[in-house]
């Protein structure tokens, strides 16, 4: 059964915008060429907020992709390009991927917080009230 990933990431300052976009959309064209790779896509949001949004054929190909080339090399910049990060992965019977509301409600239900250098006024807020449940708004 397909694996889906969802990210939702905000960039904490435009400053990082430019080089946030044009290593986001390398890791996503990276992520289309990886072996068990059903779908990638992006959704921007407003105030610097951007989610990714993957389906694989199993848990071994998305990892092979977290692991290595430019999506390895961009997760190491996270941390301090970012004032907000937060995944969840979902194994489904469909093979398409989710709705992004439905991606939405499943980041909110059982997502998770990543490390974040600078975390803005809503992620030590959400990290005290939930204990590093990802809680998005």
């Amino acid at each position: 059964m397909p694996l889906v990933s969802i990210t939702r990431l905000r960039v904490r300052t435009w400053r990082y915008v430019p080089q946030f976009l044009v290593q986001s959309l390398r890791a996503a064209r990276q992520a289309g060429r990886t072996p068990g790779n059903l779908a990638v896509s992006i959704l921007r949001g407003a105030d610097r907020v951007f989610w990714m949004r993957t389906l694989w054929r199993d848990e071994a190909a998305m990892r092979s992709f977290m692991r290595s080339g430019v999506h390895r090399r961009v997760m190491a910049r996270l941390p301090k390009w970012c004032d907000e990060a937060a995944l969840v992965h979902w194994v489904q019977q469909q093979s398409e991927p989710p709705s992004w509301p439905e991606a939405h409600r499943r980041l909110q239900r059982e997502g998770r917080r990543s490390r974040v250098i600078h975390p803005s006024e809503a992620e030590h807020r959400l990290r005290s009230a939930n204990r590093g449940r990802a809680a998005i708004a």
